[in-house]
């Protein structure tokens, strides 16, 4: 069954915009700041209708070679005469804030917003409520959103905690036979705690031994590498497995285990080129592959249709906000030819030493 959402905001921003008149919406094409050296028109031109994108962060690849230019061609599909005003918080929650004021300041349409943390906006999306700017939360839940698009967090979790185990079916190590740790995202964020509470339900419920656990600031490879380099040097046990929130984390995982010269079962998230190296070389058993364009897309389309007061089609509900779910899947080394196309390109994982690796694979 489908969900429609009704948007009420339109008439009362329609006036709000025509009072806002074109010098601001000219501004926030041009104004400098906001977390970048020049904030960027995505489609360009003088459309009818401005939307926002603001996402949290750069060092995570996908956000600036696969969320942003997907989101600008499915805008531009829905509507030609469109245009994205697009920003990047940089993993700062209070610039990401400041971002969100500019743009019910300057009179958007429609804000997409990816938080770096949901608590942290709260005021300036009330703001946006005030308003009657629709926001869309886009990948990241928060509380008052009009619309929400992301992947099933906990099922991926889910899908994180059965690799653990098929990892170690695979190894031939009996999952009860030792202690597992767990390398968890950003607290701030709240997809980490759907990621976490998704692995624990799997691990546990396959009566895993959990012995520690550890809440990665910011997504730090380093923050995650210093952990299990301090756990490797006072754990009167080496784990069997860790768990690993996604390839970042992962890859400081696989550099203290390597330096401690441990092999324990290292699992991630995103499907990036290093975590898919990683698993190339057998130092990483599995990521979760993403479909990033599918979730553009479903965000483009709804929020061209709120900015112009229309309803949004939704496939489900989460917490009573209208959502779409894009699937995930597992990835091991047997399935990453699958995965090569648009978004992942074999000449970018076949460098240097791997380029053998991914011809024993079949990725071409």
């Amino acid at each position: 069954m489908r969900h429609n959402l009704k948007s009420h905001k339109k008439l009362a921003l329609l006036g709000a915009s025509v009072a806002i008149g074109a010098l601001a919406l000219s501004g926030c094409g041009n104004q400098k700041g906001q977390g970048n050296d020049e904030a960027d028109s995505g489609s360009g031109g003088d459309g009818d209708v401005t939307i926002a994108l603001l996402l949290p962060e750069s060092k995570t690849t996908r956000y600036e070679s696969l969320d942003k230019p997907n989101f600008e061609k499915y805008v531009k599909e829905a509507n030609p005469d469109a245009k994205v005003e697009y920003r990047n918080a940089n993993q700062d929650a209070t610039q990401q804030q400041q971002q969100v004021e500019a743009a019910v300041t300057e009179g958007v349409d429609a804000i997409v917003l990816d938080p770096v943390d949901a608590s942290a906006v709260s005021s300036a999306l009330s703001k946006a409520e005030a308003k009657k700017i629709p926001v869309i939360a886009y990948d990241r839940f928060f509380e008052g959103a009009d619309y929400y698009t992301s992947f099933d967090n906990k099922k991926i979790g889910n899908l994180q905690g059965q690799a653990v185990l098929d990892g170690l079916k695979d190894a031939g190590v009996d999952p009860k036979s030792g202690p597992v740790w767990m390398v968890n995202g950003d607290p701030k964020d709240p997809n980490a705690a759907d990621f976490k509470a998704g692995a624990e339900e799997t691990l546990k419920g396959a009566g895993v031994d959990i012995a520690a656990s550890h809440d990665t600031l910011d997504w730090n490879p380093d923050d995650a590498r210093q952990w299990v380099e301090g756990q490797l040097q006072g754990a009167d046990e080496k784990p069997i497995a860790i768990y690993s929130a996604n390839d970042g984390t992962a890859g400081g995982v696989i550099a203290a285990t390597k330096k401690a010269k441990v092999e324990p079962v290292v699992t991630g998230q995103d499907a990036e080129v290093d975590g898919l190296q990683n698993i190339l070389k057998g130092d990483q058993y599995a990521t979760i592959y993403k479909s990033i364009p599918p979730q553009a897309e479903f965000a483009a389309k709804a929020a061209v249709a709120l900015a112009a007061g229309e309803d949004v089609d939704a496939g489900t509900t989460y917490k009573d906000t209208p959502t779409d779910f894009v699937e995930a899947k597992v990835v091991t080394t047997d399935s990453i030819k699958d995965i090569v196309g648009d978004q992942i390109k074999a000449e970018d994982i076949c460098t240097g030493k791997v380029e053998k690796l991914c011809a024993d694979a079949g990725v071409k």
